[in-house]
């Protein structure tokens, strides 16, 4: 009600948010500090806790997909079966070298052990016994070299069998069965998105400021307050993050120093590659805030008349938080406490000029009186 009638007092005494009171009165009031709950918004990026890119270990046609695309799987799971004909017969080839190794191998046995009953009874010598005995170790080696080529051939058909190194949801599927890939080839990602880490960007003098603020980096991270996602839909995510990591280099493109939030994702509402804005809440105790209708702005600055020596008014510029509840401004920098500043009225103000300071409670008094004393035809002819 006071806002409106200062409004319809203005326009009848020509605009300037003030009544006409025949005098040079404006309302000053005194800089003073209140506690103020803000929030500041970064933009951000959602990805899984561990997001593996899969890709084979040998080229093939795909031959299975044993997967579809927001499945949940394990460790270890099949996820791609690739054409595997020709390493199944390097197996076989390999399991045949072997058997021959382990035949060759058990005949020199059989012939070194042999070689050394002759040579206890004496009828052969030191150069047969030592024959034999080298035949059996080359024979035991080539056997060695064979189980050896087995185990590489098992170990390349496996790869035939693509698995999940870790537990997670399975990505897009761009490949279809009958698709060549090979080593260079993604075939899928596998995100863990039982919880989720949120990226986002502090400046590199708020990321020192903090830091110095809290002694450390560790103690700023531990310090810092649970912050909140807003989602892409504009909505606020149900479950509170806690920044974890820091990052200790300063993205020279950017000037910024990237944090990271953990969230809890039970319900499974936070994809990976999804975007939102980190809200981190301040709370100042002792802040210095002014209403946003004691304030021009000219050129993107902004000023206050300011209560000087022989009641004269100086205008002054002003720094306030970027963030504001749209009704007061922070001040940063530009007023103290205990400075007086004009509140209403502040467009028939100049710099230097003298008034008469009066108390906001006076200057609404006035007001109601005004109004008061006004008739209905002077309402009506204001309103015009």
């Amino acid at each position: 009600m006071f806002a409106a009638t200062a409004m319809l007092l203005a326009s009848c005494g020509g605009g300037g948010g003030r009544p006409t009171f025949g005098d040079n009165e404006f309302p000053v009031a005194a800089v003073g500090t209140s506690t103020t709950s803000m929030q500041s918004t970064y933009p951000a990026t959602i990805k899984g806790v561990q997001d593996v890119q899969i890709s084979p270990k040998v080229q093939g046609f795909i031959r299975q997909i044993n997967v579809k695309e927001g499945q949940t799987v394990g460790v270890g799971q099949v996820l791609f079966v690739l054409d595997n004909v020709t390493y199944q017969s390097q197996v076989r080839q390999a399991q045949a070298s072997v058997n021959t190794a382990q035949a060759s191998c058990n005949t020199a046995k059989l012939n070194f052990e042999n070689s050394k009953e002759l040579f206890e009874s004496k009828v052969i010598g030191d150069f047969e016994l030592q024959t034999a005995a080298n035949q059996y170790e080359s024979a035991k080696a080539a056997l060695e070299q064979a189980q050896a080529s087995l185990a590489s051939a098992k170990e390349m058909l496996s790869y035939c069998y693509v698995k999940s190194p870790a537990a997670g949801v399975i990505g897009t599927l761009p490949y279809k069965n009958g698709a060549l890939v090979n080593t260079n080839t993604v075939l899928t990602t596998v995100s863990n998105n039982s919880s989720m880490e949120v990226y986002f960007s502090l400046t590199e003098k708020d990321a020192l400021e903090m830091t110095k603020a809290a002694g450390s980096q560790n103690a700023a991270l531990e310090s810092y307050p649970p912050v909140q996602l807003r989602l892409a839909d504009g909505t606020i995510y149900n479950h509170s993050g806690k920044v974890a990591k820091m990052s200790g280099v300063i993205d020279a493109a950017t000037g910024s120093v990237q944090l990271i939030a953990v969230f809890p994702n039970p319900q499974k509402i936070l994809k990976s590659g999804g975007s939102g804005s980190i809200i981190v809440p301040r709370d100042d105790t002792s802040a210095i805030t002014i209403p946003q209708s004691s304030v021009s702005e000219v050129q993107n600055k902004k000023f206050v008349y300011v209560l000087g020596k022989e009641n004269k008014v100086k205008y002054t510029e002003i720094q306030v938080d970027p963030q504001n509840d749209g009704t007061n401004y922070i001040v940063t920098d530009g007023l103290k406490v205990g400075d007086k500043y004009v509140t209403n009225g502040i467009t028939k103000l100049a710099d230097g000029m003298e008034i008469v300071p009066i108390t906001p409670e006076k200057y609404k008094q006035k007001i109601d009186d005004q109004a008061k004393a006004m008739s209905a035809g002077d309402i009506v002819d204001a309103m015009k």
